[in-house]
């Protein structure tokens, strides 16, 4: 890993062991981008990477050079109105109302290690030898606004970060419109766009799209980084498939509104922009006052979309995920949510969790219901004690009796938020987001709290924690309903409201700070109805999420697979839930929704009380068979093999970091009759070790395994035997491969 300045060229060149990225200072004093891809060997000019010529209907900067227009030209920070007619990656309105930008090279730093963004989550490093930073500061001297670039390239894997910080040196205040995180010039649009989107109980199923002259985007102003789409983005090659080819993958490591976007100009350059949504924010620059962009990652590889995806899985595990919890294993909960709704008592949760104890659950969950006047969702958020009539003893007194029985305790919060019928709102009715002298939309009858207010956010942290300190409490999951609308902070200036939706993230990130700092063996779990903000800024605090409200297994084998595009399994909240299910009233066998789940951090949405004992049974051997297992399937490294987007079966596998133990989850969403033959490649097997099926008894060879193939076939290969048990609809099985210990 280095960072070298080529001082003659003025060429800057970081690289690792497997990228190289290269800009130099162009005559203009711009930055200019050369190259970012495969590493290449250093040397001292790589200026003929920057090509320019004349070109019809073209605007040059210079009075006798027809050659130079920042419209033709590839670069790192680009502004808009002189010469470049594309989408800029900053905008300024400064005091005389003009937005023309001229961002000079003023000098650099090179420094180890990583330097944190302040009330921003992003990646770090433990050790200065795991990374080095460059930081370009650049100036424009009209207005005296500074920007300072952020590079960091960690030492292994092709992992780039990104970031920007504006400071106001000039004379006057300006108005920071557009701020993005990071824009890239490719070369050439000859790439598949792959996106993860969807919305409420389908999110994250991949779509693919080829790029064309324009621009296309993803993106969210609802406040929140959405169902919609997952502030992510893949671009790869034609050619490239899970195994092989080249990809880029883009994440935003932030929780509220943004966007990503490409744009495809006539002469086939691609410009790719990541960061804060621009329509929904205006940033008030006093003299002196400073800004930071969210943290961009951009991840190259050569070797295929599953080495893309283990490359950000090891990175957000292991330096964005932090904490106690970072490096354990989950525990195996029960959420009551399902199993009760609103409708419980102390005696009946008591009485669930007791029975999740005597078949080995290890964390029993109390979700919404139990605090203030909450009988149904249209009241009660935002007064954060518990209702006497249903919790006489408070939850202390729950939490005391969940641990007598041998369990952790965990509570459901949605801090967030706040109903009318509730004596916060009631004490309160200027703290939540809403535009004077308009109405008030509400969503499932609830209303936003100002985050941007930093007394809203102590008011709520408070309630927060006197519960946690006065009881036992293990876990918090932290839910967020409804998304923001009519946003206004009654707290804030007319020419500052454009901040409202940055200023509320920035809220939401200080509670989860003070929080997880003062509880720091608290396991938090984010969850917004599932994935309305499954992203990186969250697990930054909560290494863990709800992925989505939909626990259907067969619908989750979609959300699951998308999701494992960028996040790791250990992030996936994965539950077994009733059947019928309660989102698609689906009938899915018991094993197959365990065989789902199992590939996440694993626990039931039900009341095992209502299931027979054949199926307690069974329940008792999934609990076991996690436990002995989840070190693998929650930190091993995962491999998708056949995708439910693209045929009947579904196939993914974990291999434990050792290469001994290999799981094969194997899914077929419809039965067949007559069928082929199957058998699936694996991947990640040691090719000299021999692996025990414990299915079959057998044992093979990691080549074997990995070039002949699994047999997947089973008794619908044909006519089905009389006396044989007939495979149904919704079938799955788990193929357990170890190596056998002298």
């Amino acid at each position: 890993m280095s960072i070298i300045y080529h001082e003659n060229s003025k060429t800057f060149h970081l690289h690792n062991d497997s990228i190289s990225y290269l800009m130099t200072v162009m005559s203009n004093g711009h930055m200019g981008q050369l190259y970012f891809g495969k590493k290449i060997r250093d040397k001292e000019d790589f200026s003929y990477l920057l090509e320019t010529c004349e070109r019809p209907m073209t605007s040059y900067l210079y009075e006798n050079d027809r050659t130079f227009s920042l419209e033709h030209i590839r670069q790192e920070y680009p502004v808009f109105g002189t010469t470049d007619y594309r989408q800029p990656a900053v905008d300024i309105r400064q005091q005389n109302g003009s937005r023309i930008l001229d961002f000079k090279y003023q000098g650099h730093t090179i420094t180890k290690g990583k330097p944190a963004l302040k009330g921003l989550p992003a990646t770090y490093t433990e050790s200065e030898e795991e990374a080095e930073t460059l930081i370009l500061s650049l100036k424009d001297e009209t207005s005296g606004v500074c920007a300072e670039l952020f590079y960091t390239i960690f030492c292994q894997g092709g992992i780039l970060t990104r970031s920007v910080r504006f400071c106001n040196q000039g004379k006057a205040p300006v108005q920071l419109e557009r701020a993005m995180s990071l824009s890239l010039d490719l070369p050439d649009r000859n790439y598949e766009w792959l996106q993860l989107s969807g919305c409420w109980a389908r999110e994250c199923h991949i779509h693919r799209r080829n790029l064309e002259p324009g621009v296309q985007s993803i993106g969210s102003m609802r406040g929140n980084s959405s169902h919609e789409h997952n502030p992510f983005l893949v671009l790869k090659r034609e050619d490239t498939s899970e195994r092989q080819g080249e990809a880029i993958g883009f994440s935003l490591i932030y929780s509220g509104n943004f966007r990503i976007q490409a744009e495809v100009d006539a002469h086939e350059t691609l410009r790719i922009l990541a960061g804060i949504d621009p329509e929904t924010f205006s940033w008030k620059l006093d003299r002196d006052e400073s800004f930071q962009t969210p943290e961009a990652v951009m991840v190259y590889t050569d070797q295929g979309l599953n080495h893309m995806s283990q490359t950000f899985h090891k990175l957000y595990q292991k330096r964005l995920a932090r904490g106690y919890w970072r490096d354990r294993v989950r525990p195996i909960l029960n959420n009551n949510w399902e199993a009760t709704y609103f409708d419980f008592t102390e005696e009946r949760l008591v009485e669930i969790a007791a029975k999740a104890k005597e078949c080995g659950v290890e964390l029993f969950v109390l979700d919404d219901g139990w605090f203030g006047a909450r009988s149904s969702d249209k009241a009660g958020l935002g007064d954060w004690t518990a209702n006497p009539e249903r919790l006489p003893r408070g939850i202390q007194g729950l939490s005391e009796k969940i641990e007598d029985l041998g369990l952790k305790f965990g509570l459901w919060f949605e801090p967030e938020m706040v109903n009318k019928d509730s004596d916060f709102y009631r004490d309160h009715p200027d703290w939540i987001i809403a535009t004077p002298d308009r109405p008030a939309s509400h969503g499932r009858y609830q209303y936003v709290l100002d985050f941007s207010r930093k007394e809203v956010v102590s008011a709520i942290y408070q309630q927060m924690s006197k519960i946690l300190r006065e009881s036992k409490i293990s876990y918090i999951k932290w839910d967020m309903n409804r998304s923001i609308t009519e946003c206004y902070s009654a707290a804030l200036p007319p020419d500052r409201q454009g901040e409202v939706y940055h200023r509320y993230i920035l809220g939401v990130y200080d509670l989860y700070e003070r929080l997880t700092k003062e509880f720091p063996e608290v396991l938090f779990e984010s969850c917004a109805s599932g994935g309305g903000r499954f992203d990186p800024g969250m697990l930054y605090y909560a290494p863990q999420g709800w992925v989505s409200d939909n626990s259907d297994a067969i619908e989750r084998l979609k959300i699951q697979y998308g999701t494992s595009m960028c996040y790791p399994v250990s992030s996936m909240g994965a539950h077994v839930s009733v059947t019928p299910n309660h989102q698609v009233f689906r009938n899915t066998p018991l094993h197959t929704r365990a065989n789902v789940a199992y590939f996440g951090t694993f626990g039931y949405e039900l009341d095992l009380n209502k299931l027979t004992e054949e199926e307690l049974e069974e329940v008792k051997e999934q609990i076991a068979f996690m436990k002995q297992y989840r070190n693998v399937l929650q930190f091993g490294t995962f491999y998708r093999l056949k995708s439910p987007f693209e045929g009947n079966e579904t196939v993914w596998m974990a291999v434990s970091q050792d290469q001994k133990t290999a799981l094969v989850g194997w899914y077929r969403t419809l039965n067949c009759v007559n069928a082929s033959y199957t058998r699936v490649r694996l991947e990640g097997l040691n090719p000299q070790y021999c692996y025990r099926n414990k299915n079959t008894g057998l044992c093979h060879y990691g080549d074997e395994l990995m070039h002949a193939g699994l047999i997947t076939s089973d008794d619908t290969a044909g006519q089905v035997p009389a006396d044989a048990l007939p495979p149904s609809d919704f079938e799955s099985r788990i193929y357990v491969l170890e190596v056998d210990e002298p």
